[in-house]
């Protein structure tokens, strides 16, 4: 293994690859019942959905060690599987069947984009400042839907509030939320490893005095693979082409985006903070730790869940010394292990998965620090992007908002070089889009 992945060569050693495997695992292992429960919400079942989550995160942290020798690793990313269930599903009115279709293409696109020189051209033609400015709206919109799952917020007068009595009564589940969202913000501050899922796991239990917690009559591990049965390869794409072509040309182009820019981010991002980058500032082995991206992807989609990605929580094994794809297969390995708690994480309530999905709003909402707010042609795009995906519960009019706003300032201005042709096209596309819907 030491000759295999350049552990010595790297300055490593079999048992730092192996603790930063394990702090990476744990760091991240809160998808294991965020994303199911995210899912789920589209007729999903929960359980099957878990052992896709568990085997695609598996199957992309293997892709990684083996292609790229990079200790990063993958699982359904936060942002694309919100994207998933409230703009692809809820929003554009696609079944989930239908949508699995949908992250398959994009999987595919990005496959495209992966092995062509189209890939650096891509990624170098949208503005940095759109990049942050997409990254803080998904964190605000993932906050919002954590939010609004436990009924924190309510529209009963008309206007939002805060409510903490329903019409069924006193609102268990938003103080439970609010409990469990304390507990993890400490454990945050404290730099707990692990924090968000020791977090879910001390809500559920508090919530079971409190009855938001429901505990199992029986828990049969056949049971739950029957369960992933009713996920796996369940791609519509008959549904998919008959609800037409450009809505599905903008979902796939919207899934693709924030995926290579998600990935791309935490690749060189985290790189770069951990001295892996070579004198021009590219990590070696970074081209082929996106084709394993997208392939994890386009098999995330087979297997029933939404779009696979790079986890910026990788950062937290390479800072324990993780600098090869030892460290990710530890992480696969662990998440293969993580399919024996499928018949007992049905009993986590949404109430503790919120707090979760709060966490993560705050880590992500960092981006919209790297926007040059004194900047006009760039302060209101950022914020149409950042501002629209909760206002308007939608990722992809958050996406949209932004690239037409920047073109149209840097037009009216003058400035049409500026942008780049890339940028352009999804604008047109985005205007076509609702034109097209609003007729």
């Amino acid at each position: 293994m030491d000759k295999f992945f350049k552990v010595s060569e790297r300055g490593s050693s079999i048992r730092t690859e192996i603790v930063g495997g394990v702090t990476t695992f744990f760091a991240m292992a809160y998808i294991i019942f965020v994303n199911p429960g995210m899912l789920s919400a589209t007729g999903m079942d929960y359980n099957g959905v878990l052992l896709a989550t568990c085997i695609s995160a598996a199957i992309g942290c293997l892709l990684t060690a083996l292609l790229a020798n990079a200790p990063f690793a993958q699982a359904p990313g936060m942002g694309l599987n919100a994207f998933f269930t409230y703009t692809v599903c809820f929003g554009m009115g696609y079944t989930w069947q239908e949508a699995l279709a949908i992250v398959l293409l994009s999987g595919a696109l990005f496959l495209i984009i992966a092995v062509s020189p189209l890939r650096s051209k891509i990624i170098s033609s949208i503005p940095a400042f759109l990049k942050s400015a997409i990254s803080a709206g998904i964190g605000l919109f993932i906050a919002f839907i954590g939010i609004l799952n436990v009924s924190l917020v309510g529209f009963g007068g008309g206007v939002p509030a805060l409510q903490f009595v329903t019409e069924d009564g006193v609102n268990t589940a938003g103080i439970l939320t609010i409990i469990g969202l304390l507990i993890t913000a400490i454990l945050m501050a404290y730099k707990v490893k692990g924090a968000i899922v020791i977090g879910i796991l001390i809500t559920t239990v508090i919530g079971i005095p409190m009855g938001q917690t429901t505990m199992p009559e029986a828990v049969t591990l056949s049971g739950v693979f029957q369960s992933f049965g009713s996920v796996v390869f369940k791609m519509d794409f008959g549904g998919v082409f008959a609800k037409g072509i450009l809505p599905l040309v903008t979902a796939v182009i919207s899934f693709a985006l924030v995926d290579c820019f998600d990935t791309v981010g935490t690749l060189i991002g985290t790189a770069k903070n951990a001295g892996m980058t070579d004198k021009h500032g590219n990590l070696p082995g970074g081209d082929r730790a996106l084709i394993a991206d997208a392939i994890a992807t386009c098999c995330g989609a087979c297997l029933g869940t939404s779009t696979v990605t790079t986890f910026v929580e990788s950062s937290t094994g390479i800072s324990e010394g993780a600098r090869t794809g030892l460290s990710s297969i530890v992480v696969g390995v662990l998440f293969l292990l993580a399919c024996l708690l499928a018949p007992i994480a049905g009993i986590i309530p949404s109430a503790a998965t919120a707090p979760a999905l709060i966490i993560v709003g705050v880590l992500m909402i960092k981006g919209a620090t790297e926007v040059n707010w004194g900047d006009f042609e760039e302060a209101c795009p950022a914020f149409l992007t950042i501002a629209m995906m909760p206002f308007a519960y939608s990722i992809s009019d958050g996406i949209g908002f932004g690239f037409i706003s920047y073109s149209v300032i840097k037009l009216a201005r003058g400035k049409a070089k500026d942008v780049p042709v890339l940028v352009y096209i999804i604008s047109v596309l985005f205007i076509l889009k609702y034109i097209l819907t609003s007729v």
